[in-house]
């Protein structure tokens, strides 16, 4: 690993910490305690424990940082301009069904704007992590995005709408045109943190999701960024401004898909 910023230190540190005892969960699925959150959205036991690691982890190093994180909320409000951003497990339905496709994500937000982050695959071992200024890797690997040129050729992924969007219909209308522009069918894998980072490296060429969480994809943000691909965020919401849309690729492809999807209206 060639990042060894104090920031980089400390999340690699606290997903490596958080992972031990999520490994031993996934490997006991049927006996974790599962409550509703609501319609097709579960929290278990593991997400709180895996938490709770992350937060003891990061707020030892700096007990006035602020933090936002999925099942915590917000720590430290005042603090807003340093910040992480948690997803203890972004991928909650891949574990609990035993699909070994889900990641720990932080990012670290400076005055606004994500600095460093790392995706951790726990079960693969694949670290996912970049900091402004000084590349993206995995593991101790530099990572590039792909160079794909045409959006006819490329493999794309999505999330597809939550069971409680207001906009489902739609969303199903726009993956349905997208669609009919590429020659794979899209992939849905079920964790936004590592559809981003798999663009970063190369194995896909292109994401989009609506009403994402900020914290599933703010570590993948800067990713991205230094393995030279772009990200969009468009038609904000002011009153929710940690749900996002957003559009990430390769930037190669990037007007392409971006005039099918930004350009769409969603009702």
């Amino acid at each position: 690993m060639r990042l060894n910023s104090p920031q980089i230190n400390i999340i690699t540190k606290a997903c490596r910490r958080a992972s031990r005892s999520l490994i031993r969960d996934f490997g006991e699925i049927e006996n974790l305690q599962v409550s509703s959150k609501g319609p097709g959205d579960f929290v278990t036991s593991a997400d709180k424990r895996t938490e709770k690691i992350i937060i003891e982890e990061l707020l030892k190093a700096h007990p006035e940082y602020g933090i936002i994180s999925e099942e915590a909320g917000v720590i430290n409000k005042s603090n807003i301009n340093n910040r992480w951003i948690i997803d203890p497990i972004d991928g909650t339905t891949n574990f609990l069904n035993g699909v070994p496709q889900f990641a720990i994500s932080i990012g670290y937000e400076e005055d606004n704007e994500i600095k460093c982050g790392v995706i951790y695959d726990p079960i693969k071992d694949e670290m996912f992590l970049a900091e402004k200024g000084n590349g993206a890797y995995l593991n101790n690997s530099r990572i590039r995005v792909s160079n794909k040129k045409r959006l006819k050729d490329s493999l794309l992924v999505t999330g597809g709408p939550k069971h409680s969007s207001k906009i489902k219909e739609s969303v199903f209308s726009e993956f349905i045109n997208v669609s009919n522009k590429v020659l794979f069918p899209i992939r849905k894998f079920g964790s936004a943190a590592l559809d981003i980072a798999y663009v970063a490296c190369g194995r896909f060429d292109g994401y989009w999701q609506r009403e994402i969480n900020y914290w599933d994809i703010a570590a993948g943000i800067i990713i991205l960024k230094e393995a030279g691909g772009y990200i969009d965020f468009f038609e904000h919401d002011n009153q929710v401004p940690l749900k996002k849309n957003i559009l990430a690729s390769n930037s190669i492809i990037h007007e392409e898909l971006r005039d099918l999807i930004i350009k769409k209206n969603i009702e």
